[in-house]
């Protein structure tokens, strides 16, 4: 469970919280006493989300949760959106980016329009979110920055011919905003989750092992948050061994993968 003595009264902005992963942590940090904005493309169902928080709370205060609906892929939505906050908040605590988009392909597959789409919402989304909110956050010398990537970005992998190349540009991006901001009061994570059953993994045709349900993923992310270690990565018994992967030479891991995948 998330620790209420960490999370009461902070402003989080949840990017991507409409299902999966997003919707459990938000949920998750509505029981431990944050102040949510959420955000996805669907306004009704952000609404419905945060009518639950609502009915939750027993003096839900003026407020406490906003709904605000933004495409990621658009520059002047995401600005908007981050206005909206803003104004009614004056600032936030936490930028947690969940937003994601998948679709298995192999190479002979190529299309190079669905690569933009994917990395438009994958990494370029994130870097949008992240330009609004760095400015303040650099003039308050405080302030979180949580980017949700994979272990699909850590090595390439079998029809991950888009979605691990947009991890990998995210995963790098948080390093660097790690090496940058650190030194300048902000906190930066990574979070690298296994299989999680969503939407999107449901149209893997291959076994998935130790598939997380949402909501056990969303503890551990959150968990991970409250600590101060850059990576998160669960479950441990999965990810560690994309760790131990990542360190082989191409000579072992292209025969290993292809051996482990059949593919």
């Amino acid at each position: 469970m998330s620790s209420p003595s960490f999370w009461r009264g902070k402003r989080c902005w949840l990017v991507g919280a409409s299902s999966g992963i997003g919707a459990a942590c938000a949920r998750e940090l509505a029981r431990a006493g944050a102040r949510l904005a959420i955000s996805a493309r669907s306004q009704d169902t952000l609404e419905a989300l945060r009518t639950e928080f609502s009915q939750g709370a027993q003096d839900p205060a003026p407020n406490a949760h906003l709904a605000v609906a933004m495409d990621v892929r658009s520059d002047e939505s995401v600005a908007v959106a981050w206005e909206r906050i803003r104004e009614a908040w004056g600032g936030i605590d936490l930028l947690l980016y969940l937003a994601g988009n998948y679709v298995p392909a192999r190479s002979w597959e190529l299309d190079v329009g669905r690569a933009r789409d994917i990395l438009d919402i994958n990494y370029l989304g994130a870097l949008r979110t992240v330009s609004c909110v760095l400015p303040s956050f650099l003039e308050a010398g405080a302030g979180h920055i949580a980017l949700t990537s994979s272990v699909a970005g850590l090595r390439g992998l079998p029809k991950s011919l888009y979605y691990g190349p947009s991890k990998a540009a995210l995963t790098h991006f948080a390093e660097i905003l790690r090496l940058d901001l650190e030194p300048r009061g902000l906190r930066v994570q990574v979070i690298h989750p296994g299989f999680v059953a969503t939407p999107l993994t449901a149209q893997n045709d291959f076994a998935m092992p130790h598939l997380l349900q949402p909501e056990a993923a969303a503890q551990l992310l959150l968990r991970g948050l409250e600590g101060r270690s850059f990576e998160i990565h669960f479950p441990k018994a999965f990810t560690r061994r994309f760790h131990w992967l990542r360190c082989l030479p191409y000579s072992w891991y292209f025969p290993l993968i292809r051996r482990a995948t059949g593919l």
